[in-house]
């Protein structure tokens, strides 16, 4: 686990509080939609079709603050739909960070070196680029050849500049446990992002492509796959350890939607930003009215084989802060990810070959087709 210190006191600290005013249920991260729109049509993403009339409607920085300080969440992940096609999307992430919230830009990447100007490096914010594995099978899931390349380019120019730079990747049923390693060694090892963040995919019934869902079973043997030889440890994963522990099969754990409220043009989205069952106007009437037993694995069929991480990773969080064995564990993992950082963060900047990076030019590079 790479999660910043910092962040992880600050999380810490947040969890304590709500255990001490007596809440049980409460926002650990605000999914943030500022807008549907994107430029690209991915095979698995739900959230683009939409008519044209909605695609075209954008959230404020007023609203994005305004439910940032209703539901209090520590953490914002900003998403769509392409963030980056939002006009005001640097004012919306300076109003944020200025309020100390740890918000991260998700980003297909095809128009970040565009933007980068726009947006100052801090300790409070990362962009969130989205890669589906190494290049042939990350352009396959996007439908556009290229942007696999696009993508790695921004990413290396984002931490020239001195960002925070993280990845999220999906996989899907034609994933393998050889795969999952390849595109992880390369994110660690050569693209050397932050953190990792990964998620089996989930079923959107908009989503073009219907066939390619992991089952729960076949999920478990992937990562227990993928994980194996003490992986888990070498990989700057941005999860738990109970949350990989869950991906591998080792404990189970109930749906906590609520932990990770989605907050769209359309309003609060019921129950999660996977599914929705309707929206609501306040973060207090999404808590209050939405019947959370109803959702989650063996409640409802639409959960059947998820084990996306807007539901479980806050369960995962929750236990982990409430069991100090598992808290000593976590904050072992922490130390192991900020002395990982540590040792190649120095070597980002320097071209190949220079002293230290161990290699010389053109050597050192992963296959990456």
């Amino acid at each position: 686990m790479a999660i910043p210190l910092r962040q992880t006191l600050k999380v810490g600290r947040y969890l304590m509080e709500q255990r001490m005013r007596g809440k049980d249920k409460y926002a650990l991260v605000l999914q943030l939609e500022p807008l549907y729109q994107c430029n690209l049509a991915c095979a698995g993403c739900g959230k683009i079709q939409h008519p044209d009339d909605i695609l075209r409607r954008r959230l404020t920085v007023e609203q994005c603050v305004a439910a940032a300080e209703e539901c209090e969440a520590p953490m914002i992940s900003i998403a769509g739909g392409e963030p980056l096609v939002h006009r005001e999307i640097d004012k919306i992430v300076e109003a944020l960070v200025a309020r100390k919230r740890f918000v991260y830009l998700c980003t297909n990447g095809l128009l970040l070196e565009k933007k980068l100007d726009l947006f100052t490096p801090s300790p409070y914010f990362c962009f969130s680029i989205h890669i589906d594995g190494l290049r042939d099978r990350h352009d396959e899931s996007v439908n556009r050849r290229g942007t696999f390349d696009k993508a790695v380019a921004a990413a290396r120019e984002a931490r020239r500049r001195g960002f925070r730079v993280t990845t999220n990747t999906t996989f899907f049923d034609m994933d393998s446990a050889q795969s999952i390693r390849e595109v992880l060694d390369f994110l660690n090892d050569d693209l050397q992002v932050d953190t990792m963040q990964i998620s089996p995919g989930y079923a959107y019934e908009k989503a073009p492509d219907q066939e390619h869902w992991l089952q729960v079973e076949k999920t478990h043997r992937l990562f227990r796959e993928a994980f194996a030889g003490g992986r888990r440890q070498h990989w700057r994963l941005n999860h738990s350890p109970l949350f990989l522990d869950f991906l591998e099969g080792k404990v189970d754990f109930q749906c906590t939607a609520w932990g990770i409220p989605c907050y769209s043009v359309f309003g609060w989205q019921r129950p999660c930003y996977l599914m929705a069952d309707g929206y609501v106007s306040s973060y207090r009437e999404l808590l209050e009215t939405t019947e959370w037993d109803s959702y989650g694995r063996g409640r409802d069929p639409r959960c059947a084989n998820c084990m996306a991480h807007c539901g479980y990773e806050p369960t995962a969080v929750a236990a982990t802060s409430a069991s100090l064995r598992e808290s000593l564990r976590a904050a072992a993992d922490t130390v192991r990810g900020q002395i990982s950082n540590v040792s190649w963060r120095g070597r980002i900047s320097a071209p190949p070959g220079a002293p230290g990076t161990g290699a010389e030019p053109g050597e050192g590079t992963r296959q990456i087709a």
